[in-house]
């Protein structure tokens, strides 16, 4: 096994879309599935994708309720650049249709950031030949990719026929009313090598400026370039045509670059480097066009910053390939979906890699995500996804507002692009209110990790009010119970819906409430009374926690243990997973948990209970734990470190680290699950290796698994890069 590089060999059709997933592409600012560059007729799942830019696909339910969004963001499967039209002696190149597929390998090269396709090819014609792929997309530009497609024909002097063209007649595979979402406003060819459309979303007005330029060569002694030999535009389309006679065993070079440049209105907007885009665009030109070796260059960059980034984020773990090559491919997607240069892109569950759950923003990024970005790229990055919460403020306390809150509480969306609540299930959009929480507790995580507090004395705290002035509202005071409840929730576990005071929530809750207050009173807020911290503190105190005498162990929510306590063992491996086997009516009467709820609990505040409590807790509810969701293996796989359950952790562990490579859910074909990717890395720093801030300094208690020999990685602290070695 190569633990730098995923490699797949062999010519499958029913494996072509779950690959499109798993050698996906990205750079923080787009991304794109692993299509085929050539004409493909089986099934696939077309997909590229810019960071921020979304349609808001208005929402389709057969009841409406009040209270619901009017649309869910979708993140726009963008105008394709990487297209080409291949016809050899006449016939269209298309591995669904030849007579014979031969040496078919992919590469995924991690640690240089490229990915590699070859093959040899059959055609219904008898011509055979092979051919070479090579692309990635710039780290140093992010509006550009770039791609090199040779073809060398095998068996005698060849016509080949390349069409290469930009396409923006695309659309969603997931659009609620099969609507197509972007308009083209203009098609175009400059100097017979550069192409380009202009599209506007629609409702949004992005406009994306989709860019290719080409160059043709035959490979040998003195290289022969070729122009050209006729354009073909169209309403949404626009393609340069070659034609050249190739001799057998010759090679046939085709370099193209293309790309994105983005703007919102009228201005196209400013690159981190202060060019505007059309003057980065005019640069990278000049660059493409005065290199006629622009493709080695670039690619020579593109090593070069993924070195850069390795530098800090790597984990090596020595006696373990499986564990190693997983590790890497989750540190891998996760630098490809975000880069920490916008402070107004966030990551999806699927990033860039597909088009489930509309590429928005949910309590992932806060929950699971943050960590890694702290620790393996630093602050200031991990300030801009805090910042990213602070810039939709004003949305959230809107958002509130359209429930019925008033005097400034906010509630944040559970899913969003833009600040606005885009989720149309009820049981998520009006009760899976926790992600107030994660939010909260994101701002105290990366303030103690940090060492910054200009964050949450700025901006932070401004958050932290709103937060709990929504708490302060959305509890109750029970007479019976003489405490504060929370009734009609849904927790973490999914599979719980319009429940009364689950734990965490619960807990949660009274932690915002305490916290903000004391904030408040240390940084002297303005505009806030004394009473109104007086009512958070005496509401946080007084908050209902179920418990059961019985088990030692708080209680998920009121009435878990009236449910039918069989554990997860006793359900046949032919029922699972329950989703797709299940009733939703039996779900909800089971005892299941989907993911962490209690446990998620246990691991934020770990501190706030014993060890004792702890392995209670976790040996309660984890019989119970189907882990249908991929956020969950790896919060239990932290506490199972942190119990000395190593072995049990470590199961876990390859769960979470290898949940997309080995397609554990048979769902990969869908895209890949990147959130919980970051959860796999906080498997390893604060499971394997116990890494715990206290007091303002890291303290470690590691458990490694018997059959590593070591563990080793970076994490940048308090604005210092610390070298770990186990």
């Amino acid at each position: 096994m190569n633990t730098w590089n995923i490699i797949i060999e062999g010519f499958n059709k029913a494996d072509i879309t779950k690959h499109e997933s798993i050698f996906s592409l990205g750079n923080g600012a787009m991304g794109m599935r692993a299509n085929f560059e050539e004409d493909y007729t089986g099934d696939t799942l077309q997909g590229s994708y810019i960071g921020g830019v979304y349609y808001p696909d208005k929402t389709r339910v057969g009841w409406w309720k009040n209270g619901y969004p009017e649309y869910f963001a979708k993140v726009l499967n963008a105008p394709s650049w990487i297209g080409l039209h291949i016809k050899i002696n006449g016939k269209l190149l298309d591995l669904n249709t030849c007579l014979e597929v031969k040496n078919f390998r992919r590469q995924l090269n991690m640690k240089e950031g490229w990915y590699e396709r070859s093959f040899t090819a059959m055609l219904p014609n008898q011509q055979e030949i092979q051919v070479k792929v090579l692309r990635f997309l710039s780290l140093r530009y992010d509006e550009l990719g770039a791609l090199r497609y040779e073809i060398t024909p095998l068996t005698t002097e060849t016509t080949i026929e390349i069409e290469s063209y930009l396409d923006s007649g695309i659309k969603n595979s997931d659009a609620n009313w099969d609507e197509r979402f972007w308009n083209t406003l203009d098609v175009g060819v400059v100097q017979n090598y550069y192409a380009y459309i202009t599209a506007e979303t629609k409702k949004t007005r992005f406009k994306v400026h989709t860019f290719m330029h080409n160059t043709l060569r035959l490979l040998g002694d003195q290289p022969h370039f070729f122009s050209p030999s006729k354009e073909n535009k169209k309403d949404n389309y626009v393609g340069l045509q070659y034609e050249v006679s190739v001799p057998a065993g010759k090679t046939i070079r085709l370099d193209k670059f293309g790309g994105y440049i983005i703007s919102k209105g009228e201005e196209f907007r400013v690159s981190p480097n202060g060019l505007t885009m059309y003057e980065r665009e005019k640069y990278i030109g000049y660059t493409l066009t005065e290199r006629p070796n622009a493709f080695d260059f670039l690619l020579k960059m593109q090593k070069k910053d993924w070195a850069a980034i390795w530098e800090t984020s790597d984990i090596v773990i020595e006696g373990d390939e499986k564990a190693q090559q997983g590790i890497r491919f989750n540190i891998f997607q996760l630098n490809q979906t975000y880069s920490g240069k916008y402070a107004h892109l966030n990551i999806g569950p699927k990033g860039f890699t597909g088009e489930k759950y509309g590429g928005s923003t949910y309590w992932d990024t806060e929950a699971y995500c943050l960590p890694f970005y702290m620790a393996t790229k630093g602050a200031e990055v991990a300030r801009n996804l805090l910042m990213y919460r602070y810039n939709q403020l004003d949305k959230a306390i809107e958002n509130a507002k359209k429930l019925g809150f008033t005097g400034g509480a906010a509630l944040y969306p559970m899913v969003t692009m833009n600040g606005e609540e885009c989720h149309n299930e009820w049981e998520i959009t009006f009760e899976e209110i926790h992600r107030n929480g994660a939010i909260a507790f994101a701002i105290y995580n990366y303030t103690r990790y940090t060492g910054d507090e200009s964050y949450l004395k700025d901006y932070g705290i401004e958050v932290l009010i709103a937060i709990a002035r929504f708490w302060a509202q959305r509890v109750s005071f029970s007479k019976e119970k003489q405490k504060y409840v929370i009734l009609g929730v849904t927790g973490p576990n999914e599979y719980e819906n319009n429940i009364n005071n689950n734990f965490y929530t619960n807990y949660l809750a009274s932690w915002c409430l305490r916290y903000a207050a004391e904030q408040v009173i240390t940084l002297q807020k303005e505009g806030i009374t004394k009473e109104e911290t007086q009512q958070w503190l005496h509401i946080a105190q007084n908050i209902y926690f179920p418990y059961s005498e019985k088990y030692g162990v708080y209680l998920q929510q009121d009435g878990f243990l009236d449910k039918d306590l069989k554990p997860v063992s006793a359900i046949p491996a032919g029922e699972r997973p329950l989703n797709q086997h299940w009733s939703w009516d039996r779900i909800l009467r089971s005892p299941y948990i989907k993911q962490a709820d209690t446990l998620q609990g246990f691991y934020f505040f770990e501190d706030h209970f014993s060890k004792e409590e702890l392995q209670r807790h976790y040996e309660f509810y984890e019989p119970f734990t189907v882990h249908e969701s991929s956020l969950s293996p790896c919060v239990h796989s932290v506490l199972a470190s942190a119990l000395g359950k190593t072995d049990e952790a470590y199961t876990l562990y390859l769960r979470t680290a290898r949940l997309d490579l080995d397609d554990y859910n048979k769902e990969v074909h869908e895209g890949l699950h990147i959130t919980s990717m970051a959860g796999t890395w906080l498997s390893i720093v604060e499971g394997f290796a116990g890494m715990r801030v206290k007091s303002g300094k890291l303290h470690f208690t590691p458990r490694l698994p018997k059959h590593w020999k070591s563990l080793s990685f970076k994490v940048i602290f308090q604005g210092e890069i610390k070298e770990i070695k186990l």
